[in-house]
């Protein structure tokens, strides 16, 4: 019960922060590209990449490794988000967007997972 706890405390604060984020990164471009999707999931990649990094490189507890990568950025990091916002972009016949999204947040999530993990490993 413990760790369905810290998960879901975790989700919870992943979640409102990916609201916030989302809202404040989005208000800043006057597009309907989906920018602040795009800030959350590559910074949710990082941060994942972060937690695994710090899991290697210390004693990272499991309860801490929970909470932070399946509760925090499962909460804040949003595929589904993703799959909508891609599909409106087509629907819209913004088809460069669209491939643009797709293929930077893939390329720009892994890019990001390597450099949270990478950090660790320069210590």
């Amino acid at each position: 019960m413990k760790i369905a706890f810290l998960i879901g405390l975790g989700s919870f604060i992943g979640g409102i922060c990916r609201y916030l984020s989302t809202q404040f990164i989005q208000n800043k471009f006057l597009s309907t590209f989906p920018y602040g999707t795009l800030w959350v999931n590559i910074t949710g990649c990082f941060v994942i990449g972060l937690v695994f990094g710090l899991s290697e490189k210390t004693n990272l507890s499991p309860e801490w490794r929970l909470f932070l990568a399946t509760g925090f950025c499962g909460g804040f990091t949003t595929f589904s988000a993703f799959s909508n916002e891609t599909l409106g972009l087509l629907r819209d016949g913004q088809f460069w967007n669209a491939a643009w999204y797709v293929g930077a947040s893939v390329m720009l999530g892994l890019i990001a997972t390597f450099a949270g993990i990478s950090i660790f490993k320069l210590f």
